[in-house]
């Protein structure tokens, strides 16, 4: 059990967390032909689409409501009618989703009376869907704004009523599961015959595939056909602790069950799904997630070596920090340093002494008196890396001085398998590999090692070249 704590320095030296409004819109682009709105400031909005594009090297659909001084005191009614109606006419989505940012949420815009006056209003907006989070990013951080989003859609877009689907499961992600995990993740579910209905699905929209044609609003993703169909799946499968209450509100809404997992990467953890997915389908457990766990053993084998008593410091959000340090416990790392975004659930149950709600200050300042190891967290660790001289493994959002991040799978037999190749791999290269410096000569050896006379060095002994043979009488005695 870990003690949690929160920092409480005046002001985040260099941050871990990113903002609610962020979560949302990243949410949001797991949706096909959706356009994430930012109710707020065009700077808010810059940022946020300059990080993804960034960290995915894709193109990302986000639009603003452009606020400034004089609409942010007299309202934003004006601001989200002509940026709905603008967004309609050029892009043609079938679903508008809008988060709020701290601007408006200081201001306290009822967005929701303003997109039913703007549908009264505007007859013709009856042909697209609009969904509203309230996602102030002066609380919380990057998964709780994920969640909030999902949480909307699913209050707002399955229809109820509607009849079971033999076979038919909803999942929903979070938002510490890359485009690579939930490729993954399908591939799993099917494989025992069943349909999963992801929501959302950014592996179908940020995957770095290049499309026939180019659209303004999202490519690819969850189509608004699913998403009012999640009520038709005889099983929910929550991946994340920030799914509760999204697969609750799914529940209370249209009677689906549901199954929680916390975590997805791991021996134990995979297990537990491939046990549930067997249940739910009838079937066993096909021969190639056998196969697969078989490897995984053995690379846990093979890697066990080199994890066992390294210390790691780790700053990530709540849910990608219980994920991984919960493998890494297992396979005998101790979790030194452990530093998240926001509050949950998972957290006092992190294999741990403490975990900070803090800043990569923080990750700094306590990995260097931890004397540990390693460094994991994203990108903008890599400066505390090179001040304490210690190695970084990059994991989470951003890393935008890596290419391939799309693909990145860490769940699984198969991601976790990857995930205990490439930081095995740099723990071998902590090995340090002895070289002629590491056992220095005396100065006489060195000496005669240099030809210098004999003479000039008192007390060493001078041997001859010519070793005679022992005779066999001498050998005897």
């Amino acid at each position: 059990m870990a003690h949690v704590s929160e920092s409480k320095k005046a002001c985040a030296v260099n941050p871990l967390k990113m903002s609610q409004p962020l979560g949302a819109s990243y949410a949001f682009m797991g949706l096909q032909s959706c356009m994430p709105v930012m109710h707020g400031s065009q700077g808010c909005t810059s940022f946020g689409l300059v990080l993804l594009v960034r960290h995915f090297k894709e193109a990302i659909p986000l639009q603003t409501t452009a606020m400034n001084e004089v609409t942010t005191i007299l309202g934003g009614y004006e601001n989200i009618e002509k940026a709905i109606l603008n967004i309609r006419q050029r892009a043609k989505p079938q679903l508008i989703a809008i988060c709020s940012t701290g601007l408006t949420e200081t201001k306290g815009d009822d967005v929701d009376a303003y997109i039913e006056l703007a549908r009264q209003k505007h007859p013709e907006l009856a042909d697209t869907e609009i969904v509203y989070v309230s996602t102030p990013d002066y609380v919380g951080a990057f998964q709780d704004g994920w969640a909030h989003a999902v949480t909307a859609l699913v209050k707002n877009l399955p229809e109820a009523g509607r009849p079971t689907v033999a076979g038919r499961v909803a999942v929903l992600p979070g938002a510490h599961l890359t485009p690579g995990d939930l490729e993954e993740l399908r591939e799993i579910v099917e494989s025992f015959g069943l349909t999963p209905l992801i929501a959302p699905d950014v592996s179908g929209s940020l995957d770095g595939h290049i499309p026939d044609d180019w659209l303004g609003t999202t490519l690819g993703g969850t189509p608004l056909a699913d998403l009012k169909a999640l009520g038709t799946a005889e099983h929910c499968l929550a991946l994340g602790e920030q799914m509760r209450e999204a697969a609750e509100t799914l529940q209370a809404r249209c009677g689906v069950p549901f199954t929680l997992f916390d975590r997805l990467t791991g021996l134990t953890a995979t297990d537990a799904l491939m046990q549930c997915l067997s249940e739910l389908s009838g079937r066993p457990v096909p021969a190639k997630w056998r196969r697969q766990r078989s490897q995984l053993v053995d690379a846990m084998l093979d890697g066990h070596f080199h994890f066992g008593n390294k210390r790691v410091a780790l700053g990530a959000e709540p849910d990608l920090l219980w994920d991984a340090g919960s493998f890494l416990a297992e396979m005998g790392v101790e979790l030194s340093v452990c530093v998240t975004t926001t509050q949950s659930p998972v957290l006092a149950r992190l294999p741990a002494n403490e975990v900070v709600i803090g800043d990569l200050e923080d990750l700094e300042l306590a990995a260097k008196a931890a004397g540990c190891d390693v460094l994991i967290t994203h990108a903008h660790g890599r400066q505390a890396s090179e001040r304490l001289g210690l190695p970084l493994f990059r994991l989470g959002i951003p890393m935008f001085d890596r290419i391939g991040n799309a693909h990145i799978c860490h769940v699984g037999y198969r991601g976790t398998r990857n995930f205990v190749y490439e930081l095995g791999n740099l723990f071998i290269d902590l090995i340090h590999h002895h070289h002629a410096d590491d056992w220095p000569l005396p100065a006489l050896s060195l000496a005669a090692a240099q030809g210098q006379v004999a003479a000039a060095m008192p007390g060493v002994a001078h041997v001859s070249a010519q070793i005679p043979r022992a005779r066999p009488a001498d050998a005897a005695v």
